[in-house]
């Protein structure tokens, strides 16, 4: 599929098939921290715990001076009618080439493909960004399904940390 990036309202808008990722800035997750829809309509009303608590991180970053545009939450919506349906994005900006990413579903949402489609859409373009080589993705050891979901997007696991599996994605070799 192919990947189209732009920016529109001062946000980095990310365009693969059937899903949009769209960043939101600090004042939206002030918002989403909060369990309000940030001016998305959601598919089960409010956005999901992951998705709180990746804003709450977002927030906690801007406050302290560090948030870096692009390297927080993206909102997972739906192309065709721009339904929200989940988060996903980074623990901040990478650190040493490596970038951590997350991401949720909400329930209504979970087991048609959408957090794969959106995980390839943000690896693909978090990729070709200057000083990032890999990604990271952990996850505990009982959630499955999110494993699965690292693993059809290409990641590998990798020696866990700590308590959780990890995984990561490589970039293309310079």
């Amino acid at each position: 599929m192919t990947l189209r990036t732009s920016h529109h309202d001062g946000r980095q808008v990310l365009e693969s098939g059937r899903v949009t990722l769209r960043e939101q800035l600090p004042a939206d997750c002030a918002q989403l921290a909060e369990g309000k829809p940030a001016e998305l309509v959601w598919i089960d009303g409010i956005p999901g715990e992951g998705t709180m608590s990746a804003a709450s991180m977002t927030v906690q970053a801007d406050a302290a001076g560090v948030f870096q545009p692009a390297w927080g939450v993206f909102a997972i919506q739906r192309s065709e009618d721009g339904m929200a349906i989940g988060g996903i994005g980074f623990h901040g900006p990478p650190t040493d080439g490596v970038a951590e990413i997350g991401y949720d579903l909400s329930v209504s949402a979970r087991g048609a493909g959408w957090a794969t489609d959106a995980l390839l859409a943000l690896a693909e373009w978090a990729l070709t960004r200057p000083g990032v080589r890999v990604l990271l993705a952990t996850t505990e050891p009982d959630n499955i399904p999110s494993q699965r979901v690292l693993e059809r997007a290409g990641f590998l696991r990798v020696a866990d940390h700590g308590n959780l599996r990890a995984f990561e994605l490589a970039g293309p070799a310079t």
